[in-house]
C-alpha cells in the first residue's frame, strides 16, 4: 500500500502546491504506516521532493501531455496507483487539480474529498476537515470507499522539510486517442514576476483607481511586498486588467497567507472567491463597505493618499 501524491509542475520546475501535497502525503503515510510515493509528468530532474518526504518518485514522459490535459493526467495518475496500490491519492487544488480529481475518482472508483485544510483526524474510518459553503464553516468528511481521493487546499497545511533518501523510476504511461480528444489550442501566460497561484500575497483593486493609469501604485505596492497583483471583476469587465487577474467566485481563488483590498467594496461573489486567505485588509472610503465586515484590518481612507504612504513607510522598513 502507498500514498500517491501528484506533484504538478509548470515547465518542469516544481510550484509551492507540489512541495505542500508531497509534504501532506508524507505525513498521511505515517498515520496509515505506508510509503509516500510521487508522480511527475515531464520533469527532468525531480530530485527536490526528496526533500519533502518523497520516498519514491515516478518519473512520467510524454510529448502528448506537454499541457495540461485533464483525462490525459487522469490515465496516467490511475496506472501508477495501480501499479503502486495506492489506497489515498493526493491533488492540489488549483484550477487543474479540481478539473483532474474528480476524473481520476471516477477511474479509480474512489470517494473524492476537495478542499481538505488538515490532515486526517482518523483512519478508520477516514475522515478529512474540509472548507464548505464558500469557505464560511468546515465539514468533517467519512471517506469509505478502498480508494480515497483528495484534493488539498492551498496553503493549509505548508511546505515542511521532511529529507528522505529517495529512488526514482521512470514509467511508460499507455494514453488513449480518447484520452486526448480536448486539445489546447492556445496558452495566454499572465504577465509579471508572480502569479495569482503561486502568491503569498496578493494586492487586489478595484474600480476605485478609477482608472488603468492609476494602476502604477498597486504594481509598486506588489513589487515591495513579493505580491501578486489582482482586481475585481468589474475592473478586468472594463478592460482595465486582464482577465487573468480577476479574483473571486467567478473568477480565480484565492488562499494567500495575505490579501489586500484597494478600493474594492466587497460583493459577495468576490468576498466567496477569498475567504480562504488568512489575513485580508481593506482600504476604501467607504466605512459601510461590506469588505470592511470581511476584514481582518481596515483603512478608512482615499487609496490616492494611503497607497503611497503605505509604499513609503515598507521601503523605509525594508531598509532597516
Amino acid at each position: 500500500m502507498s500514498v500517491l501524491v501528484f506533484a504538478d509542475s509548470s515547465e518542469g520546475k516544481f510550484k509551492k502546491p507540489a512541495l505542500e501535497v508531497v509534504s501532506y502525503g508524507k505525513k498521511v503515510a505515517e498515520q496509515l504506516g505506508s510509503t509516500v510515493v510521487a508522480v511527475t509528468i515531464n520533469v527532468a530532474d525531480a530530485s527536490e521532493l526528496y526533500a519533502y518526504g518523497a520516498e519514491k518518485v515516478i518519473s512520467v514522459s510524454n510529448d502528448n501531455l506537454s499541457t495540461f490535459n485533464a483525462k490525459g493526467y487522469a490515465a496516467v495518475l490511475t496506472q501508477v496507483a495501480a501499479q503502486e496500490n495506492a489506497t489515498v491519492v493526493v491533488v492540489d487544488s488549483s484550477v487543474d487539480g479540481l478539473y483532474l480529481a474528480p476524473l481520476l475518482a471516477v477511474n479509480l472508483n474512489a470517494g473524492y474529498a476537495s478542499n481538505v485544510v488538515a490532515l486526517p483526524s482518523a483512519t478508520s474510518p477516514f475522515t478529512v476537515k474540509r472548507k464548505a459553503f464558500s469557505n464560511k464553516a468546515f465539514s468533517n468528511t467519512e471517506i469509505n470507499t478502498t480508494i480515497k481521493v483528495i484534493g488539498l487546499a492551498k496553503n493549509s497545511y505548508g511546505v515542511h522539510e521532511n529529507a528522505v533518501t529517495g529512488s526514482s523510476e521512470s514509467f511508460d504511461a499507455q494514453i488513449s486517442e480518447s484520452d486526448l480528444k480536448v486539445k489546447s489550442v492556445s496558452i495566454e501566460k499572465a504577465s509579471g514576476t508572480i502569479t495569482i497561484a503561486d502568491a503569498d500575497i496578493v494586492v487586489s483593486a478595484g474600480r476605485g483607481l478609477k482608472g488603468p493609469e492609476n494602476w502604477g501604485m498597486i504594481e509598486e505596492l506588489a513589487e515591495v511586498l513579493g505580491a501578486a497583483t489582482a482586481c475585481s471583476k468589474p475592473v478586468s469587465d472594463l478592460g482595465w486588467r486582464p482577465h487573468a487577474e480577476h479574483v473571486g467566485q467567478t473568477g480565480k481563488p484565492v488562499a494567500a497567507n495575505l490579501y489586500i483590498a484597494i478600493g474594492i467594496s466587497g460583493a459577495i461573489q468576490h468576498l466567496a472567491g477569498i475567504n480562504a486567505s488568512k489575513v485580508k485588509v481593506v482600504i476604501n472610503t467607504d466605512p459601510e463597505a461590506p469588505f470592511f465586515k470581511a476584514a481582518d484590518y481596515g483603512i478608512v481612507g482615499d487609496a490616492f493618499e494611503v497607497v503611497p504612504k503605505l509604499i513609503e513607510k515598507l521601503k523605509a522598513f525594508k531598509q532597516s
